[in-house]
């Protein structure tokens, strides 16, 4: 009895350090950033009072830079006091300003490094707001961006659309919300020469689940694989099932290594009435069915599915990381 109330004890006091150690973290954080802005904001005024902006940067950064390593050690060599400078240059106006306000805990200086190599506005902006939303790592934010998660999700929406997710992040309200395309499943390390079939696809998704679930998107709880269905005493089986808790309802994906026919939308549209039916419950949405396949067809999409359409949807994955050339070249 004695050791069960001492591990309750170890326990409240471990939660008690950790989450004391996050937000020192989180402060010291908040306190980085607004320090290096303000550095960048005396750089600047200091350059625009000199005479000789061109030679400003080699010279004056490279002296500075000297002082303070000796005074305080790393951190401020000629490169970070360049990035420092540019941060006030793009993020110094009100605007701007209040957007550094929103986001006080959870983007470091690492992450503001990272989005100033984006030259492009709206697009930095939208990547801001999903590693805040989603909480991204440096590492993973670098990736999204190098799998040109901005361009992939224009593929599917207006101008106006993509305006507003990069200034107030992607709000889920209908089923396409959540689509990108392509779906790019560099990680799971199947090589595109390579013959695997759906089952190793499968397998190679569950074991890199987690990164899986970040391409998929927002919201995506995993419930189960080879999601089992019986009619007339058949048994059916669906690849991969999730519950999205935005959308409030099941997606369910079918995995396919070719070419989408309509056998498989069909398929899919059994898996979806099955939900609709017989599991989802009076205060979920209807069910989505996302058809993962190697090569879509639009023509068969479309004269398969009813034009009224909302719920089954075909989606090409690749296995490399596309270029943003390709991308544009789409778009």
């Amino acid at each position: 009895m004695k050791e069960l109330k001492t591990d309750k004890l170890f326990n409240a006091v471990k939660n008690l350090i950790e989450e004391s150690r996050r937000s020192i973290a989180r402060q010291v954080n908040t306190a980085m950033v607004f320090t290096y802005y303000h550095i960048g904001k005396m750089i600047v005024e200091d350059e625009q009072g000199g005479e000789e902006r061109a030679t400003y940067a080699k010279q004056t950064l490279k002296l500075l830079s000297s002082s303070l390593t000796n005074e305080f050690g790393r951190g401020f060599s000629v490169d970070n006091l360049e990035s420092m400078r540019l941060f006030y240059i793009e993020y110094g106006n009100s605007e701007t300003v209040s957007r550094i306000s929103e986001f006080p805990f959870s983007l470091s200086w690492s992450h503001y490094v990272q989005l100033l190599k984006i030259k492009d506005k709206q697009e930095r902006n939208f990547y801001e707001t999903e590693s805040f939303q989603n909480n991204w790592s440096v590492r993973e934010l670098k990736r999204q961006y190098d799998s040109s998660l901005f361009e992939r999700l224009a593929l599917s929406k207006d101008h106006n659309e993509i305006i507003a997710n990069s200034q107030k992040g992607r709000i889920l309200e209908n089923p396409i919300d959540t689509l990108k395309s392509p779906f790019v499943l560099e990680f799971l390390s199947l090589k595109e020469d390579h013959h695997y079939s759906e089952s190793d696809l499968e397998r190679a998704i569950i074991d890199k689940l987690e990164q899986f679930m970040l391409e998929l998107g927002k919201g995506f709880l995993f419930e189960s694989r080879q999601k089992r269905i019986t009619l007339d005493g058949d048994h059916f089986y669906i690849d991969l099932s999730f519950y999205n808790r935005l959308l409030k309802c099941f997606v369910l994906i079918d995995l396919k290594i070719g070419k989408l026919t309509h056998q498989d939308i069909g398929q899919m549209q059994m898996y979806v009435n099955y939900h609709d039916r017989k599991i989802k419950s009076s205060d979920e949405n209807p069910t989505i069915g996302i058809i993962l396949c190697k090569q879509e067809s639009k023509t068969v999409v479309e004269f398969t599915l009813p034009e009224s359409n909302e719920q089954i949807f075909a989606r090409e994955y690749k296995l490399y990381l596309p270029s943003k050339e390709e991308l544009k070249g789409v778009l």
